[in-house]
């Protein structure tokens, strides 16, 4: 047995955690659960924190189980929300459920031949006919509206200026998770639950409904919330969320993401986002730190992140990708990108849509008329001539070459270079 919660804690992931816990887990294999709320079909990376302690959990010789919420998907955690969540549907919460069942096969083995398998559990399963007055009478009896209310998760929302109140479907959501704790304890001998900080208050209400009911003793851990050096949310970027689905966010924009963190936040994720020993991230922290110029850090993470979540391949093709713009690259390569890895590697720069029956057309008319990438038909001729021009990263050097259907992409785009760094796009519909 490796000690889970030492690893935890030279990676800066533990937060809170309940007297013995780190005890109890040293005694011998332990079952513990964390829960996800299944609130689209994949995963981003704000789960990662959450899916890497199960990792780190089985790892170390432990059992982990993913809770797949959709029972409490259909309701919504108050947990640090300033408004009620839309509710799901069976039908979504279902579609959903099965896409990140498939992203968490990358983290964890499933395979039942091993002693410690990882299990994944939808409380929907055993909360769809369980009554409401049973629930009320077996469950809700045991826990007072005072105890409720006194949870940081509860108190926050209701003093919020801002807050219109909390439903009571929301109120009892920390009941709800509380039964999911004392339902796993009894069918799967849990006693760990583990979650972001923000889910302390509805931890702790499982534990204390082990012990009151079945007068058991199960533990809790949480691990802080991440955020970014200067304060914001951490995996929100312009465009939203940043996903483990490729298709929502490329491996290029993925990979892009973790390339850009600033040298705090990558000392901080390279221990909570990779699987790498102390040892190897010392010495990598050491090596940034000698030169941080070069980026070394960024780079190991952005790695070993889109490694784990796309595979090798796929984090080939994304620094291939990232080089196109700043490397004398050819136009095979920019013709192997997949459409979206294409539109995200050139997000950015100037562009204009031009209709397919325009073409072929002179280059001269079209870097000077068309897309105005020179402001004369003589500084295109110049351009060509001195060798400045490329379309589709092949130098263009004859005057009078035709822009034609043959230099599309993908069906519909073609890139245009003046000098090293100064890109043009076009769209042909």
């Amino acid at each position: 047995m490796t000690n889970f919660v030492e690893e935890l804690r030279w990676r800066g992931m533990v937060q809170d955690i309940m007297p013995g816990t780190e005890e109890k887990l040293l005694q011998g294999p332990t079952a513990a659960y964390v829960g996800i709320d299944p609130t689209a079909d994949s995963l981003h990376i704000g789960h990662l924190v959450s899916v890497m302690i199960l990792k780190h959990f089985q790892n170390c010789g432990h059992k982990p189980i993913a809770l797949i919420g959709g029972a409490t998907g259909m309701i919504g955690d108050p947990s640090m929300k300033s408004q009620e969540r839309n509710l799901l549907d069976e039908a979504t919460l279902r579609h959903n459920i099965e896409g990140i069942r498939a992203q968490l096969g990358k983290f964890l083995d499933f395979n039942p031949e091993r002693s410690n398998c990882a299990e994944l559990v939808n409380n929907y399963d055993w909360m769809k006919d369980y009554s409401f007055l049973n629930f009320i009478r077996d469950i809700g009896k045991h826990i007072t509206v005072n105890y409720m209310m006194a949870k940081d998760s509860v108190k926050m929302r209701l003093s919020r200026e801002s807050s219109e109140g909390m439903s009571f479907t929301e109120f009892s959501y920390q009941l709800l998770q509380g039964y999911d704790f004392l339902h796993l304890y009894r069918e799967k001998g849990c006693t760990l639950q583990m979650g972001g900080s923000d889910q302390w208050g509805n931890i702790t209400t499982g534990t204390e409904l082990i012990r009151r009911i079945d007068g058991g003793e199960a533990f809790a851990l949480t691990c802080p919330l991440i955020r970014k050096a200067d304060g914001k949310k951490f995996g929100k970027t312009e465009s939203g969320n940043v996903w483990l689905d490729p298709a929502k966010t490329s491996p290029y924009r993925f990979y892009q993401f973790w390339l850009n963190v600033t040298d705090e936040d990558a000392q901080k994720y390279v221990k909570i986002f990779t699987m790498l020993d102390r040892a190897t991230i010392e010495a990598a922290i050491e090596e940034h730190l000698s030169d941080p110029g070069r980026r070394t850090l960024q780079k190991l993470l952005a790695k070993e992140v889109t490694v784990m979540v796309h595979g090798e391949e796929a984090y080939r093709k994304a620094v291939e990708a990232s080089a196109l713009l700043f490397s004398p690259s050819t136009s095979e390569k920019l013709r192997e990108l997949d459409e979206q890895t294409f539109v995200d590697v050139f997000s950015g720069v100037p562009s204009n849509t031009i209709e397919a029956a325009s073409l072929p057309c002179p280059i001269i008319e079209f870097l000077a008329t068309r897309t105005n990438l020179y402001p004369s038909k003589g500084e295109a001729r110049k351009g060509i001539q001195g060798g400045g021009v490329s379309i589709n990263k092949d130098r263009i050097s004859d005057i009078d070459y035709q822009v034609s259907e043959k230099d599309i992409i993908d069906g519909k785009y073609i890139l245009f270079q003046k000098g090293k760094k100064n890109y043009f796009l076009v769209t042909v519909k």
